[in-house]
């Protein structure tokens, strides 16, 4: 008799179970929502009730508010209902708040308490905005000398060492001296204070003694990898600012990121800010008697560089950087005391305030030009004149400009200083109407073919046809329910993905009834025949996919994008599929013939045993 044990049927139950409540969130379909954060304010209770109030006060309906720990959420049954909830919250909780479009599941409270999520959608099925950034890597090693230079002057004059000059000259540091003794002196301190750094004596013209530090090669490729991945944690930042679910962003090879924002509909705004890759530079204007006349005239002294300020009046400043962005801490909009301008205040890090310190004291009635690079182009927002020294690391930047844009620009600064420049190279956006239509056509080439599937083996291999399809179901029933478990993105290439796992699924199922017909044609009893049929079929079973299994973490591993994706629902979909093909169908199967002590027959479809000259009926006779 083909018994199954207690312990595995209730296996198989709580599996069964567990999957259906899993999948089931996947069927609400996305509603309206918007979703209240904050970086700089308290999200609470309380704040959850004003928000109901204001909604209620301006006579919105709203199907429901929620507090989680990425700030409130509430649905609406309408887009036009959640834009106007959007700007009516907006004037009402300020600029502290980030009030931003979203969609998020209609599936009940009870199942979110208890983690069953329904899982996310890529950006072909979602619709969203679609970033490729390349980091540029020689301006990674020239933003490391610029700050390696600063940090050399101040080294240099906390240990009152005598020098004449410092700038850059390329990815390297440039100190001149007058002294040799001097010399040997700094070039001891440099390679004690940063070993990262090759320090060499070099001779200028005229007998100008000069030392040159560099970083070390392997220095050099830990900055640009360190570049690449503070690039990385800086966009993340940004995309929390903006209030932006389920962002993916990613790194695609050596030098380029991916950033892909699905659900966004406020999309001009995610272009606006990640499209940004802004950084601040601090540096000094050249008032030099006769250089802003001669760069006027085309003959821009070396080291320096011609801007125009916002209100038309060109300015020569110098190239080398005082102080970089990487040293901020803290940036907020705000207002000028004196004028009443929309301003930016910044808070430096103790370094840095050391540093602007130091600036300040020794150039006071000086102009300080305070640029924001972007995109590859530099821009001056205010060069004011240096009446005293600044200490405690407070910096304000104003000049022409808008609310809006001293928003923008705290926000940038607030989110981190890139690291390295970086240029978007590839842009596109997908709307929710393409991604509906993916999403819908999935669905119908999944349907399609587990349906030609059930037709064939049904036809095929009778009841045990049907058997195996009712473990290809539970199969695909457990893959989406893992996936909503692990909170995986779905794409297109991830519903290829289930696809080819309902091929690879019935695949063993159809080795197992194949060795059970085997088993019947050389005259095994049924008993025997199904016993024997599933232990001898789970090798090969077994081997192909482990096989399968390995092509696929190969391409988890070394795949990007779309490949890493359909990667890993095709490994889910392997394990799935083994516990299904065999566990389950092996229970269904003991639950059918198994009670039964004498077993005449097996519904398996025609099997040929040896000597027949005719076939023998449907439902073989043992």
């Amino acid at each position: 008799m083909n018994r199954y044990p207690a312990w595995k049927y209730i296996v198989i139950a709580i599996a069964v179970l567990t999957a259906i409540v899993f999948t089931v969130p996947n069927f609400f379909p996305d509603v309206p929502a918007v979703q209240v954060s904050s970086a700089k304010a308290k999200i609470d209770a309380a704040l959850l009730g004003t928000v109901e109030d204001t909604l209620k006060g301006a006579n919105i309906a709203f199907r429901g508010a929620v507090l989680d720990p990425t700030g409130i959420k509430v649905r609406f049954t309408d887009p036009e209902t959640q834009i106007k909830a959007k700007d009516v919250l907006q004037t009402k909780l300020g600029e502290n708040y980030i009030v931003a479009l979203n969609l998020l599941s209609s599936s009940p409270r009870w199942l979110a308490s208890i983690g069953a999520l329904p899982m996310y959608l890529g950006l072909d099925l979602r619709g969203g905005v679609h970033f490729l950034l390349q980091v540029d890597m020689k301006g990674a090693l020239d933003k490391a000398a610029d700050s390696r230079a600063a940090d050399l002057r101040s080294l240099l004059r906390k240990e009152r060492i005598a020098y004449s000059g410092i700038s850059r000259e390329g990815g390297n540091v440039v100190v001149r001296f007058k002294d040799e003794a001097e010399r040997n002196k700094a070039r001891v301190l440099i390679e004690k204070t940063y070993s990262d750094m090759l320090v060499r004596d070099t001779d200028g013209a005229g007998g100008e003694l000069r030392l040159v530090a560099g970083l070390k090669p392997e220095a050099q490729k830990a900055r640009q990898d360190g570049a690449v991945a503070q690039n990385i944690q800086i966009l993340r930042n940004r995309v929390n600012e903006l209030g932006v679910a389920e962002p993916i962003i990613q790194q695609q090879g050596a030098d380029r990121v991916v950033v892909q924002l699905p659900g966004v509909q406020d999309t001009a705004r995610a272009k606006d800010i990640l499209g940004r890759t802004a950084s601040l530079e601090i540096r000094m204007v050249n008032d030099d008697p006769g250089a802003l006349e001669s760069a006027l005239q085309g003959n821009v002294p070396i080291g320096n560089d011609l801007f125009t300020e916002r209100n038309g009046t060109p300015l020569l400043v110098r190239r080398q950087v005082v102080l970089t962005g990487d040293r901020i801490s803290d940036a907020q909009p705000g207002f000028d005391s004196r004028t009443n301008e929309p301003a930016v205040h910044i808070n430096l890090d103790g370094p840095g305030a050391n540093i602007f310190k130091e600036v300040t004291r020794e150039n006071v009635g000086r102009r300080m030009a305070i640029v924001l690079v972007e995109k590859g182009k530099a821009e001056v927002i205010t060069a004011p004149v240096i009446r005293e020294e600044i200490g405690g690391g407070r910096v304000q930047i104003s000049g022409r400009m808008t609310t809006r844009e001293a928003n923008d620009v705290a926000l940038l600064m607030r989110a981190g200083a890139l690291a390295a420049p970086m240029e978007i190279v590839e842009e596109r956006t997908v709307g929710p109407s393409l991604g509906a239509e993916n999403i819908a056509k999935g669905f119908d080439s999944v349907l399609y073919g587990f349906v030609v599937l059930v037709i064939f083996m049904c036809s095929y291999y009778m009841l045990m046809g049907l058997i195996s399809s009712i473990a290809l179901a539970l199969n695909l029933l457990l893959l989406v329910a893992l996936l909503s478990m692990l909170q995986a993105t779905l794409t297109l290439p991830g519903i290829a993905a289930i696809a080819l796992t309902l091929g690879m699924a019935i695949d063993a199922n159809v080795l197992i009834n194949e060795r059970i017909r085997e088993e019947l044609r050389w005259g095994a009893t049924p008993h025997a025949a199904l016993q024997a049929g599933y232990e001898r079929a789970w090798g090969t079973i077994l081997d192909s996919n482990v096989t399968t299994l390995i092509a696929g973490i190969a391409l988890l591993i070394f795949g990007t994008g779309p490949v890493r994706g359909f990667a890993v629902v095709h490994c889910l979909g392997i394990l799935t599929s083994m516990f299904s093909a065999v566990f389950v169908s092996r229970g269904i199967v003991a639950m059918i013939y198994g009670h039964r002590k004498k077993l005449d027959s097996i519904s398996i479809g025609q099997v040929w045993r040896p000597g027949n000259t005719t076939p023998p009926p449907a439902a073989t006779k043992a």
